[in-house]
């Protein structure tokens, strides 16, 4: 899982490939949370975000990848990554975790989101659940945040950690086994990007690099196992989690979301960050 190699630094050209494949990929994803509600099937949702990339020219990643079914990972509640779609029925309640990916001119997106099907202040959802999620996508852009500005890999998940043992409440679990990675003429590339803080500075940051950035948080314990379709992780304990991803670069004049609709620009700025878009 965790990778050693020559680290892909791409041209501005092959960086703005990968930013329309961000963008189809966004697309598709807000389709795909649009019809994301009780009594949907999760098969149904791959079938959903398959059209959406198609209609905008894109191929998938996903499907077929060391043999992976479908277009999309459906992972619910104690399903952390990696589930696959199929006939399981959305219920009210459900922590769904939707990571996709899609291919534009041979460069590769990838980013993932957590959907609670239901809300705490309705009764149909658990606030705990809810805190769950935005921490889980709070600690996504602090980490996003340390890259723009980054001198080694190894300050994103420090950055990340930092947030998240920050927050007051119950102390959320980061997962270690499962970590962020480099994309670009490949979904998964050099480097390795942990979530947490290793203790080592890690690879240098120079312009040109991609990454997927990826927290994983539990609710439990960070143990994990993984079911007997070889593919689906679950939490050892059954605790619920929550995954938010995305692509991000850095190129010579800064730090670019590839696959947010703004760049990023909602979410960096309030961090003291201003995305700059590929030149």
């Amino acid at each position: 899982m965790f990778s050693r190699g020559r680290i892909e630094l791409k041209t501005d050209q092959q960086l703005k490939h990968m930013d329309a494949a961000g963008s189809v990929l966004c697309e598709a994803l807000d389709t795909t949370v649009a019809a994301a509600r009780p009594g949907v099937t999760t098969g149904e949702l791959n079938e959903i975000f398959a059209e959406s990339i198609a209609a905008r020219g894109a191929v998938p990643n996903f499907l077929n990848y060391h043999g992976f079914p479908g277009h999309i990972c459906t992972s619910v509640n104690d399903e952390v990554v990696h589930g696959i779609p199929g006939e399981r029925v959305l219920e009210v309640g459900d922590v769904l975790k939707i990571d996709a990916g899609c291919i534009v001119q041979g460069w590769h997106s990838d980013s993932a989101r957590t959907v609670i099907l239901g809300s705490s202040s309705s009764g149909t959802a658990d606030p705990e659940d809810e805190r769950l999620s935005a921490i889980t996508r709070a600690a996504l852009w602090h980490g996003i945040a340390a890259f723009a500005t980054a001198k080694h890999i190894g300050e994103i998940g420090e950055a990340v950690e930092d947030y998240v043992n920050s927050q007051p409440g119950k102390p959320l679990g980061i997962l270690e086994d499962y970590v962020g990675h480099g994309i670009g003429s490949a979904m998964h590339l050099p480097p390795d990007v942990f979530n947490y803080a290793t203790g080592m500075k890690g690879a240098k940051i120079k312009p040109g690099m991609a990454l997927a950035i990826e927290p994983m948080l539990v609710r439990g314990s960070i143990e994990t196992k993984v079911l007997s379709d070889e593919w689906t992780v679950v939490t050892a304990d059954a605790a619920h989690a929550s995954q938010w991803e995305h692509s991000v670069c850095r190129h010579r004049d800064g730090v670019w979301v590839l696959t947010a609709p703004d760049g990023g620009a909602a979410d960096l700025e309030p961090l003291g960050v201003t995305p700059v878009p590929i030149p």
